[in-house]
């Protein structure tokens, strides 16, 4: 998973991919998902996301899985949360209430670890891997996630010859032949947002979309 330069992001602090405010489409879209209160949600990839805290504040339980060990630590220390670190198997466990974030390789996640998911949402996972990887992501998802676990997923689509990822250009119909023949699929939303990104205009970028899906895993 390109381990090294993750890690070094975070080490060097390189991390403009994080949102320092809670997502407006996790917000938006996240009453489509119909889920109850005490459900569990997986958040891959999950840095220091506040979007987990707006997550628990829904009274959902949280799954996050991180690489860097420096994120999970920010997480904690600049939300003032006292947590608990255990081993477990290939990975670190931090427990914060019902807050429990995987220090490890995604790949190393198990069927038994996302047993209890209800839910996943990926806001920065798929759009940070390659396209070798984002093969590889998407099938270990579908060997790991139960039926009926619903995505919210969102991705950006522009010119990949214009910019270097990460993050990743991710079309529609990349998503429908990751996903398509084992989950459903609906656009929730799509729209231009190259206007409100100015650090994607610095990198070249004339056009960029954001598109918000919803897949139920079949």
């Amino acid at each position: 998973m390109h381990q090294e330069f993750w890690l070094e992001r975070w080490q060097n602090n390189e991390i403009g991919f994080h949102a320092d405010g809670i997502n407006s489409h996790l917000q938006h879209f996240w009453p489509e998902l119909k889920l109850l209160a005490d459900s569990e949600v997986f958040v891959p990839l999950c840095g220091k996301s506040k979007d987990m805290l707006w997550l628990h504040s829904q009274n959902h339980a949280v799954l996050g899985v991180e690489l860097s060990p420096l994120a999970i630590a920010a997480f904690c220390k600049e939300n003032d949360l006292t947590a608990k670190t255990t081993e477990h198997g290939a990975f670190n466990l931090t427990q914060i209430n019902n807050i429990k974030l995987y220090c490890g390789n995604f790949f190393d996640l198990t069927p038994k670890e996302l047993s209890g998911i209800n839910a996943v949402y990926d806001r920065a996972a798929l759009v940070a891997l390659s396209a070798e990887l984002r093969q590889s992501y998407a099938n270990h998802l579908k060997n790991s996630l139960p039926a009926g676990v619903k995505i919210l997923l969102i991705t950006f689509d522009y010119n990949q010859q214009e910019m270097a990822g990460p993050p990743f250009s991710v079309t529609p119909t990349e998503v429908i032949a990751l996903y398509g023949y084992w989950s459903d699929i609906q656009l929730l939303s799509s729209k231009p947002i190259l206007e409100q990104e100015p650090r994607f205009q610095a990198r070249g970028l004339t056009q960029l979309q954001e598109h918000v899906f919803l897949l139920t895993v079949q």
